[in-house]
């Protein structure tokens, strides 16, 4: 299961820490904060990564570039995502360019001392240059985020709600309706950071519940490159793989 939620979570806790140092600074930013939070929010951004999972059918690897843009009055941002799949099965070894998906973002709030609220909304086509490459489906994903600092502002906690719907797309592919909320925590220390997740669906189709969990390690490069590796294992009833691991690199201009 991709976990786009990572990269969300990343830029947020950037946006965080920015809007923390400019209020010890003057009192006028703090009463500021609003607008300037918002503003360090959305940067030009792109972030690689690359995810290995098992399955008990064989393995998925995903390579996916993902690019950011600023729209608007930057309280918006614009996502598009590029993913290469490759697939390694007993009866398919396929590579080729998989869903491609779009969305756009909106922070209407975001204070450091209660913290921020965000709403995103993702279609992801049916796009994939082979049908063992992506779902067959066209996928709507509306999200919401709130986002805390806990312990001395040492400890982020982003919490989300998702819910993926088809709506159009191949009849002999199986319907998409699943609803996950997710809970990311993340420790700062100095340059690095370490997280824990846990993200917990719903499959309203097979009725099943394809739950995934990660810890995660990362660290500033340089003041604009981040990087970051994370194991993953699934857990419950009709999950979607059994263990993985992603490895990313974000670029902020």
């Amino acid at each position: 299961m991709k976990k786009s939620i990572l990269y969300f979570c990343i830029l947020f806790f950037i946006s965080l820490a920015s809007t923390a140092q400019e209020s010890q600074n003057t009192n006028e930013t703090a009463s500021s904060v609003y607008t300037e939070a918002r503003y360090h929010y959305y940067l030009k951004t792109i972030l690689l990564f690359n995810e290995y999972l098992d399955t008990d059918s064989g393995s998925f690897n995903t390579t996916e570039l993902r690019f950011l843009h600023p729209i608007a009055n930057k309280a918006w941002n614009l996502r598009v995502d590029l993913p290469l799949i490759s697939t390694n099965t007993s009866s398919i070894n396929k590579t080729g360019i998989g869903d491609i998906g779009v969305g756009v973002s909106y922070i209407p709030y975001l204070e450091h001392k209660n913290g921020g609220v965000a709403f995103r909304a993702r279609v992801i086509s049916n796009s994939a240059v082979d049908p063992a490459l992506g779902s067959g489906k066209w996928v709507v994903a509306p999200a919401v985020f709130y986002g805390k600092y806990l312990v001395m502002n040492k400890l982020l906690w982003i919490s989300s709600l998702e819910n993926q719907s088809s709506f159009a797309g191949s009849s002999n592919r199986s319907d998409i309706n699943t609803t996950s909320f997710e809970n990311y925590f993340m420790y700062i220390f100095g340059k690095n950071w370490f997280a824990a997740d846990a993200a917990f669906r719903y499959n309203n189709t097979n009725k099943g519940y394809p739950n995934n969990a990660f810890v995660e390690f990362g660290r500033k490069i340089t003041a604009n490159d981040m990087a970051y590796i994370h194991p993953s294992a699934a857990f419950g009833n009709h999950k979607s793989y059994n263990w993985g691991i992603e490895v990313g690199m974000l670029i902020l201009f």
